[in-house]
């Protein structure tokens, strides 16, 4: 029955192509706001279970005794570990980078899983005081439930990379109560593309969420101010300039500490599912002294903006939540980093209000209205979206006086920060993975070919003591622009263009016999080898005029093996972007269709997706040969990794050298016989 309502939703709605995709942003709208609810309820029910009460308070943690504060975080730990490790490893972390990667490589596919193990893994970590947000979680959960709907109705991947945004700004406007950040957040941050065709369902989808958070939470805003801000003078401008440039500073320093304290955890030698709970204890010990620093920090954030902490507190803050924070996620804990740079924020400006008050009270606010500033200014910086970052401190807080600070000390921030290193705290993430969301596809396809895949034998060497007659020859015989000197023992030492003696060519013949090539070669040449990737080659190109580079084994004395020639390289980026749009075609059929259930090409031929038995592990493609041995072609790798800040790149169209992880799905096609023997 449902899935005749289905398919008769879909053939009645494709008659209005604008139609369709508005009443699909509706029902995003509506389950992103379902889903966000549900995580906050979750997150209290677990607070009430942890805590004894829901809604944790610092009074509250202050009042419990030692043993409780440490073990608890320690326990959440203990729960985390087995959902991310054995369920969904893109469970791990702040969320919004998968959703990224999702949109610019995967064409908006996301597992389905990652709903139910984002939800339950954020929210343990969350209500037992982990030190994250939640706005990350409900991006990734809302995206998925964007991305599954998409694949459920069959529609073409642009209109799932927009379902797939529909998602994430569901999620930020239930989350936060704010529906025009959420459509920006989606927009600038998710998508890249401000463009009307998604605009307009992205809007309907966050302002139905936002409905739907109304019913159940309530119309009022994140925080509650009791103080009225203001800019006192066009002067302090100056000092929201300074709270600028070091929330600049700021937003870099804290993405370096969460990956920082991610690469210490990844070389710890202990079990990984073990690292949560080394996590959780140390956010435990931490506090006992610190309360303020469980969860997502609102209650200290809105003490901060009602001007209730003296202004040591609040730097001593500063670098408690650096250090809490990255330790939550480096662990291996699940949260967001949005509302830890709202913290970060709020206390970094705080403190500097205070300062600038004190020095100069007559032409500076109050430390509040420094505090709000500061919000939007490390968000800025952090996340490198200025446009979200202003909405937002306006819809969380209700207060629109003081824009034109805002918006300054924002963009500050955001310049501050890209010019000292252009990766945000989202994209930093995958450039640490190898994906490269800057360059675009082409630098994140090229960067998985290796130049051993595509290098030519086609080449002609010549000895660095040939004279000009014998290299004259060689010109007449073979049709290369290149020759590549080499040493009596085969060891390269330069190259010899057709340029370089052409000049000299058309001289008396004597000159034949006293010019060697070693005159006429250039030894400063650029050299490649065969383990180098073709985003590497594709640079050299660009920048030098060349048809070719040499290729040789520094391993073997520096011999030239072969070249690489431009129009190999073209070819081969092309020949990838077919295969890689050809299997995710296959495969998004397939997994639309019927899930992980075989789906028959013939009569004893199909394709299904089955997860990496762990006899595989640690093995490459080539070294299983499972073509030969079982029949069985792999076609496509949705690998999880084992650890986040490896620099392997999704692998579409997988290399023979690819290492089987732990967790690995496999999408393979084989005969049935062949099929369930892997299965089993």
């Amino acid at each position: 029955m449902a899935i005749k309502f289905i398919k008769k939703f879909r053939e009645d709605a494709r008659a209005s192509e604008y139609r369709y995709m508005m009443l699909i942003a509706a029902v995003i709208g509506l389950l992103g706001g379902i889903g966000a609810v549900l995580f906050r309820k979750l997150i209290d029910f677990i607070q009430t279970l942890a805590y004894g009460n829901s809604g944790y308070s610092i009074s509250l943690i202050e009042s419990l005794e030692w043993w409780h504060v440490v073990l608890v975080p320690a326990a959440g730990g203990l729960l985390i570990g087995p959902i991310v490790y054995y369920f969904a490893r893109e469970a791990r972390g702040h969320g919004v980078p998968e959703v990224m990667e999702a949109v610019a490589l995967k064409q908006g596919v996301i597992r389905k899983r990652i709903v139910f193990a984002k939800t339950l893994a954020s929210a343990i970590c969350i209500g037992s005081g982990g030190s994250v947000g939640r706005e990350g979680p409900i991006v990734q959960i809302g995206s998925a439930i964007g991305s599954a709907l998409g694949q459920l109705l069959h529609v073409s991947r642009s209109k799932l990379r927009t379902m797939v945004g529909c998602g994430a700004a569901a999620g930020i406007a239930a989350t936060f109560n704010a529906p025009v950040a959420g459509v920006l957040f989606s927009l600038e941050i998710i998508l890249g593309d401000f463009g009307v065709r998604r605009f307009t369902p992205i809007v309907i989808s966050s302002v139905i969420a936002t409905a739907v958070s109304h019913h159940f939470v309530g119309d009022t805003p994140a925080f509650a101010i009791d103080i009225a801000y203001e800019m006192v003078s066009p002067v302090e401008l100056v000092s929201y300039s300074v709270l600028g440039v070091a929330a600049g500073l700021i937003g870099l320093l804290f993405a370096k500490v969460v990956y920082g304290s991610e690469d210490l955890f990844n070389k710890l030698k202990i079990p990984t599912l073990t690292k949560p709970v080394i996590g959780g204890l140390m956010i435990g010990f931490i506090g006992l002294q610190f309360p303020h620093l469980f969860g997502v920090g609102y209650e200290t954030i809105e003490r901060a903006l009602n001007e209730q902490v003296t202004w040591s507190f609040l730097f001593l803050l500063v670098a408690l939540k650096l250090i809490a924070t990255s330790i939550t996620l480096g662990s291996g804990g699940s949260g967001g980093v949005f509302a830890p740079s709202l913290f970060l924020g709020a206390v970094l400006g705080g403190g500097m209000g205070h300062m600038f008050h004190s020095l100069f009270p007559e032409y500076t606010a109050s430390s509040g209205a420094y505090a709000l500033v500061g919000m939007g200014a490390v968000v800025s910086a952090a996340t490198r979206a200025p446009l979200t970052s202003i909405m937002i401190i306006f819809e969380m807080t209700g207060d629109y006086k003081i824009i034109l600070p805002l918006m300054f000390a924002c963009i500050i921030g955001n310049v501050i920060a890209d010019r000292l290193n252009p990766n945000s705290i989202y994209t930093l993430k995958l450039t640490r993975r190898g994906v490269n969301l800057h360059r675009g596809q082409e630098v994140n396809i090229l960067s998985s070919i290796r130049v051993g895949d595509i290098i030519s034998p086609k080449y002609l060497t010549i000895r660095e003591n040939d004279d000009l007659g014998t290299m004259l020859q060689q010109v007449i015989k073979h049709p290369y622009t290149y020759f590549y000197v080499t040493d009596d023992d085969g060891r390269f030492k330069g190259v010899v263009a057709v340029d370089d003696f052409r000049h000299i060519i058309l001289e008396t013949g004597v000159l034949y016999h006293l010019v060697i090539a070693k005159d006429v070669m250039r030894d400063n040449v650029t050299v490649i080898e065969k383990e180098d990737a073709l985003d590497k080659v594709m640079r050299l190109f660009g920048s030098r005029n060349r048809e070719e580079f040499p290729v040789v084994d520094k391993a073997d004395e520096n011999r030239i093996v072969g070249v690489v020639t431009r129009r190999a390289l073209i070819s081969a980026y092309n020949s990838e972007l077919l295969k890689r749009d050809a299997v995710s075609e296959v495969v998004g059929g397939i997994s639309t269709a019927a899930g992980k259930a075989p789906v028959s090409l013939s009569k004893d031929t199909m394709i299904t997706e089955v997860e990496a038995p762990g006899w595989m592990t640690g093995k490459t493609l080539a070294g299983l040969d499972l073509r030969r041995k079982h029949g069985i072609q792999v076609l496509l790798i949705n690998s999880a990794g084992e650890d986040p800040s490896a620099k392997e790149p999704l692998q579409l169209v997988p290399r023979p050298d690819y290492k089987i992880r732990l967790g690995d799905n496999l999408v393979v096609l084989g005969s049935a016989g062949a099929l369930g023997k892997l299965r089993r």
